[in-house]
């Protein structure tokens, strides 16, 4: 075997080895790593927006969560102004059917206090004809000195 021959044969196999992976092997392994490279390049890209949805939907609900927070403490400070109107009304419910208890006790008060008098001085009427007869010792018609007797109950 001559050297020469095996160093240039093996020259044309590598040669020829080298132009068919070029040829055939290399455009598929180009294309796979291409495609692989750009899938990559899509899923970090769809990480980078899935992160950033996260940011924004974390935001978004922070800011929704707050705006609750704001309504429930409106609603509660509303309803505690209503509690207290309620309150300040039934009070002053309250009030007005008291003085009017108040006023009706008056009024029964002085129309008693009125039937007590008049009862008051129709008995000291009484006790003054009745006096009157026992120092006159006779009888002292009623009936017949009703004008004057009218007229001691209105003086007294």
């Amino acid at each position: 075997m001559n050297i020469n021959l095996t160093m240039i044969s093996q020259a044309v196999a590598f040669a020829i080895f080298i132009w068919f992976t070029v040829r055939f092997v290399w455009p598929p392994l180009r294309i796979a790593i291409e495609t692989r490279q750009k899938t990559i390049a899509d899923g970090l890209a769809a990480a980078d927006r899935g992160k950033h949805d996260l940011e924004l939907a974390a935001k978004r609900s922070a800011d929704t969560i707050r705006e609750a927070k704001d309504k429930a403490a409106a609603i509660v400070a509303e309803a505690d102004k209503r509690a207290a109107r309620i309150v300040e009304d039934a009070k002053e419910s309250a009030r007005v059917e008291a003085d009017k208890v108040y006023a009706g006790k008056i009024s029964e008060l002085e129309h008693d206090t009125e039937r007590a008098r008049s009862a008051l001085r129709d008995r000291v009427a009484e006790l003054a004809v009745a006096g009157a007869e026992k120092i006159l010792r006779r009888e002292v018609n009623a009936a017949v000195h009703a004008d004057m007797l009218s007229g001691l109950k209105q003086d007294l």
